[in-house]
């Protein structure tokens, strides 16, 4: 086999079939969402190893990107008021994905910078997250895998000590454990909460599933 890979090198024809390479994956034939974009988000698929932002789920709406309540409780409604829509902030910080039926907010000087006691972790300002969380609920997102292997999951997250699993083209894949309640759903946390196993490269769905009693705003894949 060498010599025949020397002599094709030689005569100039290889084509590269003959050299080993990693297996390829692809997403599931029936899934129908595709990844989130929009004019401030443009690169596409979460790069993994890297870091995947929560409410940047895949579009496809309810029962194809996520299930839910219906009801995006943050921008379609308490973001709606005045006094939520901070300074610092912007329209499009404010509205993100209104029209989606998961709830999405983001930290704020009233509530997640407003602390008087040291806290755990401090997250960006307007960092978009993932919150009004319930039982049974579950986020897609179509993610490009650069490297396979095991990676862990180092979470931002506020509030229960809960735990949640990721499922990586529809086959269970981890189940993950948040290591400490944070003392509120506006007290911050930034920790490693498990790991998850991609055992080839190229775009794979990722499925996030939780249930009630937490805020999640990103998730490093290291």
């Amino acid at each position: 086999m060498i010599r025949d890979l020397l002599n094709c090198i030689g005569a100039g024809i290889c084509v590269g079939l003959l050299l080993p390479v990693g297996s390829h994956a692809a997403l599931p034939a029936d899934y129908k969402g595709r990844p989130f974009a929009d004019p401030i988000h443009t690169a596409g698929p979460t790069v993994i190893p890297g870091k995947l932002q929560c409410a940047c789920f895949d579009l496809g709406g309810e029962g194809i990107a996520y299930h839910s309540d219906g009801t995006n409780h943050g921008s379609g409604e308490l973001n709606l008021r005045p006094e939520h829509q901070r300074p610092h902030g912007t329209p499009y910080i404010w509205s993100f994905r209104a029209n989606e039926g998961v709830s999405i907010s983001y930290t704020k000087d009233i509530a997640d910078f407003a602390h008087k006691q040291p806290v755990p972790f401090v997250p960006e300002t307007n960092q978009l997250y993932v919150g009004w969380t319930k039982d049974g609920q579950w986020l897609n997102y179509t993610v490009d895998v650069r490297k396979p292997g095991t990676f862990r999951i180092v979470a931002v997250y506020a509030g229960d000590a809960t735990s949640v699993r990721f499922s990586v083209n529809h086959r269970p894949s981890s189940e993950c454990k948040i290591p400490f309640k944070t003392g509120g759903m506006h007290t911050w946390n930034k920790a490693e909460i498990g790991a998850v196993t991609f055992s080839e490269t190229g775009l794979q769905l990722l499925t996030f599933e939780f249930g009630r009693g937490n805020n999640f705003a990103c998730f490093e894949f290291e």
